[in-house]
């Protein structure tokens, strides 16, 4: 058994006798349970060129649908080479606008598509 200070800022101290190494047990124990318990949002990317064609353009937004099913965020991005950066103000936003249209109904777009670079990036998170 040990005297352990509970309360230090009470006049006179407070102390109780108790068994110091199982109250340390019972409180990692509690620590464990509440992490078991919370949930991690991880942030998913998914790539794109402005080339892409509409077949893989669909495959991809499945992709985007599944990550959103499991609670992510996903970073879509749309990377441009070369002297494909003309094309970001015109192929480019059309198409993250064309995504976004097909995903309205299952997320809510967190961050409007906009020029990072020599890349287009919006964020999309999971309806709440």
């Amino acid at each position: 058994m040990d005297l352990v200070e509970v309360a230090t800022t009470a006049d006179p101290p407070v102390c109780r006798v108790m068994d110091y190494d199982k109250y340390r047990y019972e409180l990692s124990k509690k620590q464990k349970e509440a992490k078991k318990k919370q949930t991690v949002i991880e942030t998913k990317e998914i790539k794109f060129r402005p080339k892409t064609e509409e077949h893989d353009l669909n495959f991809k937004i499945k992709k985007i649908k599944k990550f959103l099913s499991q609670k992510n965020k996903v970073k879509v991005t749309m990377r441009f080479r070369g002297r494909e950066i003309v094309y970001a103000q015109t192929i480019g936003l059309n198409a993250l606008n064309k995504i976004a249209d097909e995903l309205r109904d299952d997320c809510v777009i967190l961050q409007e598509p906009n020029m990072e670079g020599r890349q287009l990036v919006m964020f999309v998170g999971p309806k709440p």
